[in-house]
């Protein structure tokens, strides 16, 4: 299993939170390999705690490199610019026609509930926060939140896995209150998955993936992407057991042979944790590229802020 592949205690620092202490992170990353430039394109987003104005997910930002581990960052996106109270995971691709497609979670001021968005443009500096387009809604998949999309190239087209909040026996419209309902315990936090042909016109299949009831990862299932390894594709998910574990997400593995379906590996407990602060390793995204593994997380240090790292083995011939 790619678990079994990696020590996440020796991942490499790309981005350090900009504080020390609970609440401020550097992480909900993914990534995206561009074949025609060769370089690595990292979403992140930057979070400070509650009342540290602006507070919450303040920023998200696009960083490239050439070797996966020296990042410089070429394009942002404010708190501002959305008119949002938080930003969340991002995440970009390129389209046949060379056009970029970013894809922005972010909490919607006017309801309090999650959504996603897209931005479209040729050039990364170009990405216009004005001219985003709605992708989902909560409201339009009758959810209670709907962010965290990652987006993969299919034999088939392309697919988005995404997060979800389902409704639970205490959700009420002072769930969102808080603009978070993740953040309440009045929702479960599920996976779900859609598909477009073009990156622009998106059909929901529904959830796909569920926390499983009484377990280490009984309130939170949430996958954070996928990489094809020997036959299938391998995702690392977030586990919780409840909501006191918001935020601080430990990592499972699931395997699944077309995205949809999915076998835990990870029963007995999560498959890989920060052995700092709280625990916390979350947000994972694999990735191989010319026989080299690669794996971006989120980290829990001793101060209770998170980082982003990076760690990486040679597969060559193992696959």
């Amino acid at each position: 299993m790619l678990a079994n592949l990696i020590d996440p205690t020796q991942g490499r620092v790309v981005r350090e939170p900009e504080g020390a202490g609970p609440g401020y992170w550097a992480g909900a990353p993914t990534i995206f390999h561009d074949d025609r430039d060769g370089a690595f394109y990292l979403c992140y987003r930057l979070r400070r705690p509650r009342g540290i104005d602006p507070d919450r997910g303040y920023v998200a930002r696009i960083a490239r490199s050439t070797d996966g581990v020296a990042f410089d960052d070429v394009a942002e996106v404010t708190r501002k610019d959305l008119d949002t109270l938080s930003i969340e995971k991002c995440a970009l691709i390129r389209a046949d026609d060379g056009r970029w497609h970013y894809f922005v979670s972010s909490v919607d001021a006017a309801t309090g509930k999650w959504r996603i968005d897209s931005l479209v443009a040729d050039s990364l500096d170009r990405l216009d926060p004005d001219d985003r387009q709605p992708v989902f809604t909560a409201d339009d998949l009758g959810l209670e939140g709907v962010k965290d999309p990652w987006v993969v190239r299919t034999d088939d087209g392309y697919v988005m896995l995404y997060s979800a909040a389902t409704p639970v026996e205490t959700t009420t419209a002072a769930s969102h209150t808080s603009a978070d309902i993740y953040n309440t315990g009045d929702c479960r936090s599920v996976s779900g998955l859609a598909v477009s042909p073009d990156l622009e016109t998106w059909t929901d299949e529904g959830i796909v993936f569920e926390p499983a009831p009484g377990q280490w990862d009984g309130y939170c299932a949430r996958l954070n992407g996928a990489v094809r390894f020997g036959g299938a594709w391998w995702a690392p998910y977030d586990g919780a057991a409840g909501v006191d574990e918001n935020y601080e997400e430990r990592c499972g593995l699931a395997a699944s042979a077309d995205l949809r379906r999915w076998k835990r590996f990870s029963t007995a407990g999560p498959s890989l944790v920060s052995p700092h602060g709280s625990g916390s390793l979350r947000y994972a995204a694999p990735l191989i590229v010319a026989g080299a593994f690669f794996a971006w997380y989120e980290f829990a240090r001793d101060d209770g802020a998170h980082d982003l790292r990076v760690v990486s083995r040679d597969i060559t011939g193992l696959a």
